[in-house]
């Protein structure tokens, strides 16, 4: 899987995360929305929506590293999201994980969300999705391509027939289809334009 992800374009990376299971101590989902995000302005996909685009910075250095590590940052300073990323060392790439079903610990994110839900609802949404998996900024740069940690992705992958386009909330490169769902799955996050995009 690491050389998958090492190897890969953007693309590639997206749908090879779509429908494999992320395992965070206790709890499992099955991620069913994922968005690819490219590289630095001289990596081989530039991409003027990515963390990396201008650059490593102390936020992104993650990024920059191993395939197959988690990238946690937080979001209008108050939610977090969680990516894992691809690429060979030195060229940046970063897939979030938009949406998830939940497999295994559903009572316990609920309570992690401060409300009731399904399976489906919990983990829709890629802030929803980091706090019902209980993934914090010190799940930053976790391997989890290594089954031995509380933090681990299922070799196993089950997307189905899955569909692709813009992805949400973007201001620059509004149109490139980098995000990839499970077509009809009730757990997909609703999309929405960037209002100046």
């Amino acid at each position: 899987m690491r050389d998958v992800l090492t190897s890969t374009t953007p693309e590639r990376a997206a749908q090879e995360l779509l429908g494999r299971r992320l395992r965070v101590r206790g709890c499992e989902a099955k991620i069913v929305e994922v968005e690819a995000y490219g590289s630095d302005a001289s990596g081989p996909w530039p991409d003027p929506a990515s963390h990396a685009y201008p650059g490593r910075t102390a936020r992104n250095s993650v990024m920059f590293g191993e395939a197959g590590r988690l990238y946690v940052y937080r979001i209008y300073g108050i939610h977090l999201c969680v990516n894992i990323t691809f690429g060979p060392v030195g060229s940046a790439g970063a897939v979030l994980l938009r949406a998830g079903a939940l497999t295994r610990g559903t009572d316990e994110a609920a309570l992690r969300r401060g409300r009731t839900g399904t399976a489906d609802t919990l983990a829709s949404g890629p802030a929803n999705f980091a706090q019902a998996l209980g993934i914090s900024l010190g799940d930053q740069g976790v391997d989890v391509l290594d089954d031995n940690l509380d933090v681990s992705l299922s070799d196993y992958r089950d997307p189905g027939e899955f569909l692709a386009g813009p992805r949400v909330g973007i201001l620059r490169d509004a149109d490139r289809p980098w995000r990839f769902w499970i077509k009809g799955h009730p757990a997909v996050s609703r999309y929405r334009r960037h209002s100046r995009a």
